[in-house]
């Protein structure tokens, strides 16, 4: 097995940290081959929650792999975050049948909602507002996630109210776009 670089101190003061820990556990585990990128993104996910820069850079070091790299595969794939989320994520499909059949106007309807932009989470930190580009059921489409829970075959129509149901309530303590 190879060496490892040295690291600087800003990311060394982090090994008493258990999500540190999990993450180098598991870039030891897979022998800090760069192929191993993706499974290593899962973990540092689940540990932290979402993908902060110097947590990439630390992967990105440990792989031998470029940053812009990591954050390519980080970006491309929905199911990682670059920043925190919010309590619940609604993640609408944006693939060619969900647009087709109004998942553009379903963004925009839930953006004016919730006075978020897809990408961005409530400033109470309740719902994370996202788009994918296929959720691989088109023939629901058009379909949105909310959490684990999908709901397929939406309109524009009262959507807000739909989520907010899912949701619970809505993000603000009122019904969105009230």
């Amino acid at each position: 097995m190879e060496a490892r670089p040295v690291l600087p101190d800003a990311i060394t003061a982090h090994v008493d940290d258990p999500r540190r820990r999990l993450v180098d556990q598991t870039l030891k585990r897979f022998q800090y081959r760069p192929d191993a990128l993706i499974e290593v993104l899962h973990v540092a996910q689940g540990a932290y929650g979402f993908l902060g820069e110097e947590l990439l850079s630390h992967i990105a070091c440990q792989l031998n792999i470029p940053e812009s790299q990591i954050l390519g595969v980080a970006t491309f794939y929905h199911a990682f975050a670059l920043r925190p989320r919010g309590e619940h994520c609604c993640i609408v499909c944006t693939g060619t049948a969900c647009y087709v059949k109004g998942g553009g106007e379903i963004v925009k309807a839930l953006e004016a909602a919730y006075g978020i932009q897809a990408g961005q989470t409530t400033p109470d930190g309740r719902v994370s507002l996202g788009t994918a580009r296929c959720l691989g059921t088109c023939s629901q489409a058009p379909l949105l996630m909310i959490d684990n829970t999908a709901l397929g075959h939406e309109v524009v129509e009262g959507i807000a109210g739909r989520v907010a149901a899912a949701l619970g309530k809505s993000s603000s303590g009122r019904e969105p776009g009230s």
